[in-house]
């Protein structure tokens, strides 16, 4: 199975930051986001090659050149979409299932289990989601504008749930893009919300496993403790 890992993005929230760099090479205990990333997925002995879409052109140039010794594939991102830019993999990931993470999300969640999901349901495509999320704020309990107790940021279950960046799709997926005449294309809304409503994409829950999606260098610090405790996770399973 191929991983492809989408790094062409703007940056935009990341900003001033990304006027320099990539997002995907945010420092992340003095290695850039996507070293992390990269030593997980390499860490799954099913995962037969790594594909980084990014603009190498632009900043995207400073990814390939951290990497030059190493046999990650790199291909030009298009600025067409989450989706438009997946037509690149055509004759690449073919017929069988690849996994697509996007560069911003840090997470050590086991892709062995989240694979068989994916088989078990017979999806064309599986997301990994959670349900519980650890407040930033603390939170009050009030009775008639008194109130009556101090929580300090709970862990909440959420009434939906919070997608990641992190799938398995069927390569059957890159078809059906191609089929679109639409230029820019989003991934979920144009592509997986079509599927969906044919009961097509399954949901992978990583329950607290921890999970940080890296907007901007300056979430390392609120995030922390998850940020510890997936870097030590990567490093011991490596």
């Amino acid at each position: 199975m191929k991983a492809v890992i989408l790094a062409g993005g703007k940056g935009t929230r990341a900003r001033p930051f990304t006027d320099y760099f990539p997002k995907a090479m945010i420092p992340v205990y003095e290695k850039p986001l996507i070293f992390h990333i990269i030593k997980h997925l390499s860490s799954f002995d099913f995962i037969s090659e790594i594909i980084v879409v990014c603009d190498l052109s632009g900043f995207g140039g400073q990814i390939k050149n951290y990497f030059e010794k190493s046999k990650i594939r790199f291909i030009q991102d298009s600025a067409s979409g989450t989706a438009g830019d997946l037509m690149h993999l055509a004759g690449l990931v073919k017929k069988g299932p690849f996994v697509l993470w996007f560069a911003d999300n840090l997470c050590a969640l086991d892709l062995r289990k989240m694979y068989k999901h994916y088989t078990d349901k017979k999806s064309m495509a599986c997301i990994a989601t959670r349900q519980f999320r650890k407040e930033e704020t603390g939170f009050a309990q009030v009775d008639d504008g008194i109130i009556t107790q101090f929580i300090e940021k709970p862990t909440i279950r959420m009434e939906d749930c919070e997608c990641t960046g992190i799938y398995i799709l069927s390569g059957k997926i890159i078809d059906i893009i191609k089929s679109k005449s639409k230029k820019n294309m989003n991934l979920s809304y144009d592509i997986l919300q079509e599927l969906s409503k044919k009961g097509q994409v399954s949901s992978f829950d990583i329950g607290k496993t921890p999970w940080v999606d890296v907007e901007s260098p300056s979430i390392l610090q609120r995030k922390s403790d998850d940020i510890k405790k997936i870097i030590n996770s990567i490093n011991h399973n490596a």
